[in-house]
């Protein structure tokens, strides 16, 4: 009805399917600025987000990664991370949310 299930989102290049070169904090700002593309299409935006999960390639790239996470929002929203392994592409990261829709 009004969410938004947005998964397996990796920080690609826009130029190549590849993940961002310039490791995980690129990576990460580029997953997040697609997700916000994405909830602004589907009438969302990121303060509307309630719940996202990051998964990691390496759990100790954590603190970089939330570093620029955290700077999207003003309130970030409930979160759970951990420690994976074969993500798409081999991507540092990918991210899943789910948003509220007006």
């Amino acid at each position: 009805d009004n969410t938004l299930y947005l998964s397996g989102v990796i920080g690609t290049d826009p130029t190549a399917p590849r993940p961002m070169p310039g490791g995980i904090q690129a990576e990460t700002q580029r997953a997040m600025e697609i997700i916000e593309e994405e909830l602004e299409a589907f009438g969302s935006s990121m303060d509307r987000i309630v719940k996202c999960t990051v998964f990691l390639a390496d759990i100790d790239e954590w603190a970089a990664m939330n570093e620029v996470y955290v700077a999207f929002f003003d309130t970030p929203p409930a979160r759970s991370a951990l420690g994976t392994s074969g993500l798409a592409l081999g991507a540092r990261m990918e991210i899943e949310c789910i948003a509220v829709v007006n």
